[in-house]
């Protein structure tokens, strides 16, 4: 069994020379094979892009959508308190905008493989999941 390390956010980059496979966790696997995923993983994705390293969503089936990234856009992402990041404090009377989103968009490019709970398939077969696990009824006004 190998080691884990932990890699601070600022190195992510310059580790990924090392790394074998990014695993990613799925908050929404969207219909053209796009994911919603954890803020900050969009990061690790274009990392791991730039030193051909593959992305692997480890999801369960319950998570896909027939919702496009380009549909619900007031919906997709939530935003945080900054508060969470940041004090209060430092800004001393200055306007800050900051922005604290949820999640992250990962572009179907940047994933090569999703596992299910029902087996694994790749982002341009998710439009044929959604065809078996879904009625049409259930997503033609999406």
């Amino acid at each position: 069994i190998e080691d884990t390390c932990v890699i601070p956010d600022s190195a992510i980059f310059a580790m990924m020379a090392r790394v074998n496979k990014v695993l990613l966790p799925a908050h929404a696997v969207l219909a053209n094979g796009g994911l919603v995923t954890a803020s900050g993983c969009n990061l690790v994705v274009l990392a791991a892009a730039e030193n051909a390293v593959p992305v692997v969503c480890l999801t369960g089936i319950y998570k896909l959508t027939p919702l496009f990234p380009h549909e619900g856009q007031d919906t997709l992402n939530d935003l945080l308190s900054p508060s969470s990041m940041i004090d209060y404090a430092w800004q001393q009377g200055k306007p800050v905008d900051f922005v604290n989103p949820l999640h992250d968009y990962i572009l179907p490019e940047h994933i090569k493989l999703y596992v299910t709970n029902v087996g694994s398939f790749q982002p341009s077969y998710t439009y044929r999941l959604l065809s078996e696990y879904y009625h049409q009824d259930d997503w033609a006004p999406f």
